[in-house]
């Protein structure tokens, strides 16, 4: 069976080249206060998708566990050395197409700036329904396509797209934009139920970011993410959703399955993860603290 590509970001400098000392303070701070006012403060297992070096890990301290979950083993690393010796933090190196956990496991699900690498949202949103908690929540932070600049770079005739179609724009590879109301329809159709919507991010223009003071222009964002739920011009968009309430929550007891097959695996902090399909027997690596579930044995 063949899947969609994933992009990979094992060995970069993304959280040199990106974060630290680039001038993007006011857009951490901002997204961080829609994270908060749409993830339930306290619960029991969180998933991170696409967590990468941990840049929001401290946002989930009322969680008793929470799995930091990417494709890149490298800034899975740097998650590990950031955070320290917490328990309630298991990192997990796989494929989000083809996700490594028992159904109905998680309660809270969080995706900030990786969906936009995603060539197949459908199947993405298919496997997050699945290991979600029967009502869990799922906080999803999406490019969006249709913000200003987009609309008056198209109205101007310095865009050729246009961003009032509903069709995802790939203008880099493996790098998309989507259409809020494409979204919604993309969550329904998973099974997901929309809820609140906020709008991030307004002033993200090097000119008024070197202009005007960050807590400045941190302040006046949160007042204008209220208005996500009446239209969304903003170039990130933040949703809520609940998880399909049918299905069953996990067993207490289980946690992994074989990404290849779907069958239960072992003990949870065993040496090696083996499937007990016997059909399947593939073999999974834990070494140092990390859950690799990219390539079996």
């Amino acid at each position: 069976m063949s899947y969609p590509p994933v992009c990979d970001y094992e060995g970069s400098d993304y959280r040199t080249r990106f974060w630290e000392k680039q001038g993007r303070d006011y857009e951490d701070q901002v997204e961080r206060i829609a994270l908060r006012r749409l993830l339930a403060p306290k619960g029991h297992t969180l998933i991170d998708i696409g967590a990468g070096f941990g840049r929001l890990a401290n946002e989930y301290s009322g969680y008793e566990r929470v799995v930091l979950f990417d494709y890149s083993r490298s800034l899975l690393r740097e998650a590990q050395k950031a955070i320290g010796e917490d328990p309630r933090f298991i990192y997990v190196a796989g494929d989000w197409y083809r996700m490594p956990f028992v159904p109905g496991l998680f309660d809270a699900l969080v995706q900030v700036r990786t969906i936009h690498h995603s060539a197949d949202v459908p199947a993405l949103f298919q496997q997050l329904a699945t290991i979600a908690r029967p009502g869990g929540q799922y906080i999803l932070e999406f490019a969006s396509k249709h913000h200003i600049k987009s609309i008056i770079r198209y109205w101007i005739g310095r865009q050729r797209w246009s961003p009032f179609e509903l069709k995802p724009i790939e203008f880099v590879d493996l790098n998309f934009d989507f259409h809020p109301r494409w979204m919604q329809m993309k969550l329904q159709q998973a099974e997901f139920t929309p809820g609140p919507m906020l709008t991030v991010s307004h002033f993200r223009i090097p000119v008024i970011k070197r202009l005007v003071p960050t807590p400045l222009l941190v302040a006046m964002d949160s007042l204008a993410q209220l208005s996500g739920d009446f239209w969304q011009l903003s170039p990130s968009v933040f949703v809520r959703s609940q998880a399909p309430v049918g299905g069953i929550p996990a067993p207490g007891d289980a946690f992994f399955a074989c990404p290849a097959c779907g069958s239960a695996i072992g003990d949870l902090v065993a040496a090696t993860q083996q499937c007990q399909n016997i059909d399947c027997g593939r073999i999974w690596h834990y070494h140092d603290g990390l859950y690799d579930f990219k390539e079996p044995n």
